[in-house]
């Protein structure tokens, strides 16, 4: 979205509304059920501008330790201070990347580190629940319904010989 700042940096108006859509960037694993929904705004204060956002990206994925269907809303909160193209040298804008973001002839382009900021943020693995028990390494059962009766009892390899011998002289 493009803002147009005029109003802003001319005095006629202290704060800006925000509120749009936009589509997520595709995520490996993830699927965006809808657009996400940004909404906030920027204000004036005395001739220092912030832009704060947030937007709401609903998906559908799965949980990474049992793999069922994980559905949910996800929020980004976006903020980021306003300046002039002229205000700043290239040197601090370079140097304060994730502070500024850069009004142009009057205009305000939000989408680009706006999405970057979704892509970055967003996690990279969901829980359906947070003490989800995952899965049987033996069998593959979902544990959260239920144990499996696999035998959980690992006998360390390197003493297989040993409990080997000991059946060996029980026989």
């Amino acid at each position: 979205m493009i803002l147009d700042m005029g109003p802003m940096l001319r005095g006629e108006v202290d704060t800006l509304d925000v509120d749009y859509t936009i589509q997520p960037e595709p995520c490996a694993g993830v699927e965006f059920t809808a657009e996400a929904h940004v909404v906030g705004k920027v204000t004036d204060t005395g001739g220092y501008m912030r832009l704060v956002l947030e937007a709401d990206m609903p998906y559908k994925t799965i949980c990474a330790r049992c793999l069922d269907d994980v559905i949910g809303t996800y929020t980004v909160c976006f903020e980021r201070t306003v300046a002039e193209e002229r205000s700043l040298t290239q040197e601090q804008i370079d140097e304060n990347v994730d502070e500024y973001i850069i009004v142009r002839d009057g205009k305000l382009d939000i989408d680009e580190q706006l999405v970057e900021e979704m892509i970055l943020s967003f996690p990279t693995k969901f829980l359906c629940d947070e003490d989800c028990p995952g899965l049987c390494p033996k069998c593959g059962k979902q544990l959260k319904h239920g144990a499996c009766g696999c035998n959980t009892k690992e006998i360390d390899p390197r003493l297989a010989v040993l409990a080997k011998l000991l059946e060996e002289s029980d026989d």
